[in-house]
């Protein structure tokens, strides 16, 4: 029997179990995935995230993959209407780092196997849950038949989709929004280099970010007549690639090409996409994250909108929060207390969030000329008030 089970090997289970294992708990990861999500998803990593991070060794391995996006640029026109810098956003890592989730995952993995190379479990289907009070009993399928584990805790780190929640039983606050997103990954030809791009058209917004191998990603805002979004909203973190089709050559790489021509005056290579997804957006939170001796974490526990690229970044703060609770609990320590009080401020984080992401999505919403024009003025007087643009870079980086 483990001392914990971590239920989800994405990117904040492999986190979680990492943290634990430097502890020297016990742990062991269930994923229904065979393999590794080899797409790029959600790709931006926030300073507290990094410095979070740091805790298991793999930020310095992260930062030296990816991209360190230092600065973000407002355009309209073929006009700069503002920038933001992320230099004081942080004194160790003032940046946001754009980095493929794959890659992201496959360090934090490595990093478990260095720790315990027998913890993880690919293959393996949760399909029942038991808490008697005093441990939780786990069944599950895979290649093998049926399996059984128990541990005094479980950590259901398993997406938006998570058959824990469900199993739990608990209850979500869920609001859908009109917005849908189409986004592709291209060769990086637009001479912006590590910058952020967020161009502010009529039709809607159109955001554009580094991403390493000088490729780069543009995510935009569909309107009425465009490619409707496909399936659910992606998973946590950045603007991620929910839905994921097979289609990177296809039409709609060249609707993006001529959406972003435009919107942008910028012309991209439609025969270098890499990636290409289209999805809706909701919220949905959890109206706890405790049950018992079971635990949710990310997205199992809150799903915002990727516009921000917010949601992987709480999953990983979630974690940080946790493993100081966990541990306690392994010891036998009383942490009744201590996990309420951790629902209570997760679930306040989780909502902040998603009143950030709404405003990120307002702002690059289709406009008339006249609103358009107000939006921009407002948008450049804002940003040419030292002390405000700093706020809200502080903002924008979940800080």
């Amino acid at each position: 029997m483990a001392e914990v089970l971590i239920i989800g090997a994405g990117p904040v289970g492999l986190f979680m179990a990492a943290l634990l294992l430097q502890e020297g708990v016990d742990v062991q990861i269930l994923e229904q995935r065979s393999a590794p999500e080899p797409h790029s998803r959600a790709i931006g990593i926030h300073p507290p995230a990094l410095a979070a991070l740091a805790g298991t060794g793999v930020s310095e391995a992260l930062v030296a993959e990816g991209v360190p996006i230092r600065r973000g640029v407002a355009l309209a026109g073929g006009k700069c209407l503002a920038q933001m810098s992320f230099a004081g956003v942080s004194d160790r890592f003032p940046f946001v780092l754009s980095l493929p989730q794959g890659r992201t995952e496959a360090l934090l993995e490595r990093r478990v196997n260095e720790l315990n190379d027998g913890a993880l479990h690919r293959g393996v289907r949760l399909i029942r849950l038991t808490d008697d009070g005093a441990r939780v009993t786990v069944e599950a399928v895979s290649g093998r038949g049926t399996l059984s584990y128990a541990a005094p805790l479980v950590i259901a780190a398993d997406g938006v989709r998570s058959t824990v929640r469900a199993l739990q039983g608990v209850a979500l606050r869920a609001k859908e929004y009109p917005d849908s997103y189409l986004m592709g990954d291209f060769a990086d030809n637009t001479g912006f280099g590590p910058d952020a791009a967020l161009f502010l058209a009529g039709a809607g917004i159109v955001e554009s970010f580094p991403l390493p191998g000088h490729l780069r990603r543009w995510v935009v805002r569909l309107g009425a007549g465009d490619p409707p979004a496909a399936g659910d909203p992606p998973a946590a973190g950045g603007a991620t690639a929910g839905g994921q089709r097979d289609d990177s050559q296809g039409g709609d790489a060249l609707w993006l090409m001529r959406c972003v021509r435009e919107r942008t005056g910028l012309d991209i290579d439609a025969g270098t996409n890499s990636m290409l997804s289209s999805f809706g957006v909701r919220t949905r939170l959890a109206r706890r994250m405790v049950t018992g001796r079971v635990v949710m974490i990310g997205d199992a526990a809150h799903e915002v909108s990727p516009i921000g690229g917010q949601g992987m970044n709480l999953g990983w703060l979630d974690a940080a929060a946790l493993v100081p609770i966990a541990t306690a609990a392994m010891r036998r320590q009383q942490v009744d207390g201590a996990l309420k009080n951790f629902e209570r401020t997760r679930l306040r984080a989780a909502a902040r969030a998603a009143r950030q992401a709404e405003i990120n999505m307002a702002l690059g919403r289709p406009l008339t000329d006249g609103l358009l024009g107000l939006r921009n003025r407002a948008i450049g007087g804002v940003a040419a008030v030292p002390a405000v643009n700093a706020l809200i870079a502080r903002r924008f980086t979940m800080q």
